[in-house]
C-alpha cells in the first residue's frame, strides 16, 4: 500500500493551517526538524517561538498565549511533552481548559533507533488521565491533516500523538474528522479488533491472513483515545464471537483496559488486550524488529484472534 510520512503531514498541515487563521502560533522544544513544525517556521517566522530544550516553559508559554487569544500548537517527542512537562499541562493547560494543542511526536516504539529514553510507550496513557485533556492517536497521514485541522477549530486542550515512521494510508481524503467516533477499515463478523495508531496496519494483515482461513475479522480504528465513547465500542463488539484491543503503548491504564471496563456486563464474548507489558523498550535496528519482540506482529495478533475464537 501507499505509505505516507505522519510527521510531516502534521507540519504541513500547521502551516496551511498559519495562512488561514493568523491567531495560530507554534513553540518547539529543539527538535523542529523532526517534529516538522520548521515548515511553520519557514512560513511564519515571526509566530514560531524556539524554546530550547525547556518543554516546562514551553507549556506554561503556550497557556499564556493561549489566554492572551492565540491558538497555539507546541511540539516535542511524545516522551517529553507527556513527562518532562506534566505538571504544567496539568495545572496551567487542563485545569483552566486553556486552548493548547500538543503534539507528541515519534510516540510508541516508532524511534525506534533512540531506546527506551526516547521510546514513548506510555505518554496516551498518562495523558487520558488527566481530565479535559481530549487525546488523538492518527493511524496515517490523511487522518493527522484531517485532526490537525479539527484541532484548531476545536475549543480546549487537546493531545495528539505522532508516528515517526512512513505508514499505510487507510483515511479516505473523502470526509471530515469527528472526534469520539470510530472508523471501520475492514469488515468481518466473527471477531473484531479496536486497534490505534500503528496496529491498524498489523491488524489489517493479521485479518487477511484470517480470511485465508476462513476466520472474518472486523479492524475498527480507534483514532480517539479520549473520549472513548461506549456507544461507538458496543456498535462495533455487539454480536462477534471474541473482542481484541490492539494497541503500541503499555497496557496499565491504556486502551484495551478502557474498552474492557465499557464492555463489561455488556457482552458475553471472550476478550484479548494485545499491549506491552510492563516494561520498557529497547534500540533496534528497524522498527519491525521491536513490534514483532514486544508482541505487536500481525503474526502474534493472528494468533491470538484464533486463539480468543477457540474459547
Amino acid at each position: 500500500m501507499e505509505k505516507q510520512n505522519l510527521r510531516k503531514a502534521y507540519g504541513e498541515t500547521l502551516a496551511e493551517l498559519g495562512k488561514r487563521n493568523p491567531q495560530i502560533v507554534a513553540l518547539e522544544a529543539d527538535l523542529g526538524k523532526s517534529t516538522m513544525s520548521y515548515l511553520f517556521k519557514e512560513a511564519y517566522p515571526d509566530r514560531y517561538f524556539e524554546m530550547g530544550i525547556a518543554e516546562q516553559n514551553m507549556a506554561s508559554t503556550a497557556a499564556g498565549l493561549a489566554l492572551a487569544g492565540k491558538i497555539p500548537f507546541y511540539s516535542t517527542f511524545a516522551v517529553f511533552a507527556s513527562g518532562r512537562a506534566y505538571d504544567q499541562i496539568r495545572c496551567s493547560i487542563a485545569i483552566p481548559r486553556a486552548n493548547v494543542k500538543i503534539c507528541g511526536s515519534s510516540c510508541g516504539l516508532s524511534d525506534f533507533g533512540d531506546g527506551k529514553t526516547h521510546q514513548s510507550i506510555e505518554d496516551g496513557n498518562i495523558i487520558r488521565a488527566i481530565p479535559h485533556m481530549t487525546v488523538l492517536n492518527p493511524v496515517d497521514a490523511v487522518e493527522t491533516r484531517k485532526m490537525v485541522q479539527v484541532m484548531a477549530s476545536y475549543t480546549g486542550p487537546v493531545y495528539i500523538r505522532i508516528n515517526r515512521n512512513d505508514l499505510p494510508v487507510y483515511t479516505p481524503s473523502e470526509g471530515e474528522f469527528v472526534i469520539g467516533k470510530m472508523y471501520p477499515i475492514r469488515d468481518g463478523s466473527d471477531a473484531v479488533i479496536f486497534a490505534t495508531g500503528a496496529m491498524v496496519w498489523k491488524s489489517v494483515e493479521a485479518a487477511e491472513k484470517l480470511e485465508s482461513i476462513g476466520i472474518s475479522a472486523q479492524v475498527v480504528n480507534v483514532s480517539t483515545l479520549k473520549p472513548l465513547l461506549k456507544e461507538e465500542v458496543l456498535k462495533y463488539a455487539s454480536g462477534k464471537k471474541a473482542v481484541i484491543a490492539a494497541e503500541e503503548a503499555v497496557k496499565i491504564g491504556g486502551l484495551g483496559q478502557s474498552i474492557a471496563a465499557l464492555l463489561f456486563g455488556e457482552l458475553n464474548a471472550p476478550f484479548v488486550h494485545i499491549g506491552i507489558d510492563d516494561e520498557f523498550g529497547a534500540s533496534a535496528h528497524t522498527y519491525e524488529e521491536l513490534l514483532t519482540k514486544y508482541g505487536l506482529s500481525s503474526d502474534h495478533i493472528y494468533a491470538q484472534v484464533k486463539h480468543a475464537l477457540r474459547k
